[in-house]
Order: structure tokens, then C-alpha cells, then sequence
């Protein structure tokens, strides 16, 4: 079975109309909107997260609330921009958040998209080495990240502070949480970082931009990304990835609300332009009626090759609103298949 979450963006403003005039509001939400994704049958509950943005940032404490107020649901991060974390420090948290949760963290990590900050990095304390790249730091923080949750030995131990245990050289990170090295996606936008992460065992989050364009629609080339990763981890010899996911734009139209929120959103087609110098694509938003949707779905050759679709939810909508979509996602969900009746 094909597997279904919400991926929350995690805004905030004191707009009209608004159910998350601040931050607060975000944060309870969030955790009251996992539970209801989980009510509703939904597999997975998603966070975002942004820098210096009225949007979900550090996401290790709403991660550890989510899976205290929850049973058996996903809860994944779509994704942590490396350029922002210590790598060890970032080991230790998702260990106890995965403890808390019983294993059910699925983390996306990445260099990240554009943030609002010129030099958040920079404020964070962190800074490139002469020629070096985000892109290359970020890669190298993923290998010690995972490293580290997976028990490597990385500290001296000092035989005179009473702490180590006698004969002890060198000590992990702890807590360690058996299992979650299995469930670290990299987050990719384009074909070549799709395959570097199958080559170096990741899972695969799809970006919902892909930082490239040879003129095919979004989902074709997506689908090819997911080829060709596949391919990749395949001939890798790794057994520590191998999972895709996908994400989209969903609004079932069944009520008079869904009509006035979404009626309006019913596009067909990609969107395209540049973006950090290069060409861009996005993919269209699906709304209309159960059957309507499925069927734009079921067209959708990278909804139909991934292992787990996350559909971008409006959080500022509310709890309730949410709730229900939840549920029409789950009734598309039956229609394709991907849930039983």
C-alpha cells in the first residue's frame, strides 16, 4: 500500500480570517492536526522547516510533542537544512525524539531551499572554508549526522574524569535509537542529487521544485528522478534507503467550503521559471471531486512510482478544516487503491 501524509508549512500572520495569527497557534496546531491525520488514517505527519521566516524552524521539540500525543503515525521533516546544524547535536535530538516516538521519525534532511536571511548561516556561527560549497557542507554534515545515529565512536574518552568506563577509548553520541539510521531521507531537486543520495543509501524526498527543466512536464521528470535513483540504490549495496516520496497540491471540492477556499485552484498545468540561476519547475495543484482528483493522480507518473505521497495541508485554515481534508484524502486514497475500503 502506498502511504499518504500531510506535509505542514507551518505558517503564521495575523491575517483576516487566519486560525494562526501567531506562533503559538502554529505549534498547538500542528500537534492537534497529528492527531487528527492520525484519526483520519492518514500515515504520515510532515513539518517544514525555515530560517528567519514566520514558518516551522527548529522542529526536534514539536516533533517530541507530536509523538507523545500520538500512537502509530509517521512523523517525518520535509526537510532540516544542514546548513544551519551541528551534526552531533542534531544525533542526540533526533534520538530522543525517535524515543519518544517509538521509532516512527522520518527525517528529510538537505542543504536546504533559498531562505529570507542573506547570512542566517553566517548568524548561526557557521561558515564555508575557502572553496568549498552549502552544497559540500551540507553533504558532509549528512555523513556525520548519520554516522553518529548509527553508534560510530566520535569523542575521546578521558580516563580522568570518573564518566568512562575503565579501558573505554572512544564514546558515541548518546542516546542511541536502533533503527532510525533506516528512515534519514535526502531531500533532492534534481536528477544528480537524486542519484548521489541513492549511491549513498538515503531514502529520496523529491523536491516540490525541481532546480531543473528540459521542457517535460513535472511529474514526468520527477518520475524519471526516481528511475534513475532507484537505479542508484540499487547497484549501491546499501540497505539503509530505497523509499521515495512525492509531494503535492490536493483539495477534494465536496462542500461548500472546499468550494470557496479551492474552487478557484483548479490548474492543470506546470509552473516554470529560474531560480538560483538555473531553470525551474513546479507541478500543478489537483482539485475537484473525489473521482476528479484520483483520476489527476492516477495521470501523475511520480505520484504512481513514489512510496509515499505527502499533500501540502493549509494550516492557517485550522484544525477542523484540516481534519476534514484529511479525511477526503484518505476517501481519494481508497478510490486509487492505496487504502482499503
Amino acid at each position: 500500500m502506498k502511504k499518504i501524509g500531510f506535509l505542514n508549512f507551518g505558517h503564521w500572520s495575523a491575517v483576516p480570517g487566519t486560525r494562526t495569527p501567531d506562533a503559538a497557534g502554529a505549534l498547538t496546531q500542528t500537534i492537534e492536526m497529528a492527531v487528527a491525520a492520525e484519526e483520519a488514517g492518514l500515515d504520515g505527519a510532515w513539518v517544514r522547516s525555515h530560517h528567519f521566516q514566520n514558518m516551522l524552524s527548529a522542529p526536534f521539540p514539536l516533533l517530541a510533542a507530536m509523538a507523545a500525543r500520538t500512537k502509530t503515525i509517521d512523523l517525518g521533516t520535509g526537510v532540516i537544512d544542514l546548513r544551519y546544524e551541528n551534526p552531533l547535536y542534531m544525533a542526540e535530538e533526533a534520538a530522543i525524539a525517535d524515543l519518544i516516538s517509538d521509532g516512527r521519525l522520518q527525517l528529510g534532511i538537505s542543504r536546504g531551499s533559498p531562505e529570507a536571511a542573506r547570512d542566517g548561516q553566517h548568524q548561526f556561527g557557521y561558515d564555508l572554508e575557502p572553496g568549498q560549497t552549502w552544497s559540500e557542507l551540507a553533504q558532509e554534515r549528512g555523513q556525520r549526522f548519520r554516522e553518529a545515529i548509527s553508534g560510530a565512536m566520535v569523542a575521546h574518552a578521558d580516563p580522568t574524569s570518573g564518566w568512562a568506563q575503565p579501558g573505554q577509548e572512544k564514546l558515541a553520541i548518546q542516546p542511541q535509537s536502533p533503527g532510525l539510521i533506516n528512515r534519514i531521507w535526502w531531500g533532492s531537486g534534481n536528477t544528480a542529487s537524486g542519484i548521489r543520495a541513492g549511491e549513498q543509501g538515503y531514502n529520496l524526498v523529491s523536491s516540490t521544485l525541481l532546480l531543473q527543466d528540459d521542457g517535460r512536464p513535472f511529474h514526468v521528470q520527477q518520475a524519471d528522478q526516481i528511475a534513475q535513483y532507484r537505479q542508484a540504490y540499487a547497484a549501491s549495496g546499501h540497505t539503509t534507503g530505497g523509499l521515495t516520496a512525492v509531494t503535492r497540491s490536493v483539495f477534494p471540492i465536496v462542500s461548500a467550503q472546499d468550494q470557496r477556499y479551492f474552487g478557484g485552484h483548479q490548474e492543470r498545468s506546470d509552473s516554470s521559471g529560474h531560480l538560483e540561476g538555473g531553470k525551474a519547475r513546479s507541478g500543478p495543484t489537483y482539485s475537484g471531486s473525489i473521482d476528479e482528483v484520483a483520476e489527476l493522480l492516477r495521470r501523475d507518473e511520480a505520484v504512481q512510482a513514489a512510496d509515499y505521497v505527502l499533500m501540502a495541508n493549509p494550516n492557517q485554515l485550522g484544525v477542523e478544516y484540516n481534519a476534514h481534508l484529511f479525511q477526503q484524502w484518505v476517501e481519494v486514497a481508497r478510490v486509487l487503491g492505496w487504502k482499503e475500503q
